[in-house]
């Protein structure tokens, strides 16, 4: 059995304004405050001595490397993100960044955003833009039927507010 994986798409090059921000908010902390923490603490331990049995020095360059990884991929990142600031002309319907109230069969309401793939949270209900949910609601409006493709079989919605 091989360990290849195919690379993963990286998904939708959009984000709102608030999620550039956590991540340029992430970068900063990285570089600024962390990085310079960690050096200072394996510069301290290759001072110790041998470091081939140093347990602080090998953690803390298995450290930095994460650090220098996840700066990369950041940086990377933030240059190919668009960012989206401005609400669409048509507010009546659903598109990127919208909040959108829903109603399903039973009765029960599900709010949801359409954000970015970098900025999902199940937590705050926010949805990737690539995820089936969100590519059924792309273009509705208000009370529209939406029919949602989801593990668990085809579930119905009905839009009952669009916010953005």
């Amino acid at each position: 059995m091989s360990r290849y994986r195919p690379p993963r798409s990286a998904g939708t090059a959009l984000i709102t304004a608030e999620g550039a921000q956590r991540l340029r908010d992430e970068l900063d902390q990285l570089w600024r405050v962390k990085r310079p923490a960690v050096t200072q603490a394996v510069s301290e331990a290759a001072a110790l001595g041998d470091r081939s049995e140093n347990a602080e020095y090998i953690y803390g360059k298995k450290m930095l490397r994460e650090i220098d990884s996840r700066v990369r991929f950041l940086r990377k990142r933030l240059e190919a993100l668009k960012v989206v600031d401005q609400p669409p002309s048509d507010l009546a319907k659903i598109y990127f960044s919208a909040r959108v109230q829903l109603e399903d069969e039973d009765g029960e309401t599900l709010q949801v955003r359409i954000v970015g793939p970098d900025e999902i949270d199940p937590k705050r209900q926010h949805i990737s833009i690539d995820s089936p949910m969100a590519r059924a609601l792309l273009g509705k409006s208000l009370d529209d039927e939406v029919c949602v493709q989801a593990p668990g079989g085809e579930r119905l919605y009905w839009v009952t507010s669009i916010d953005y």
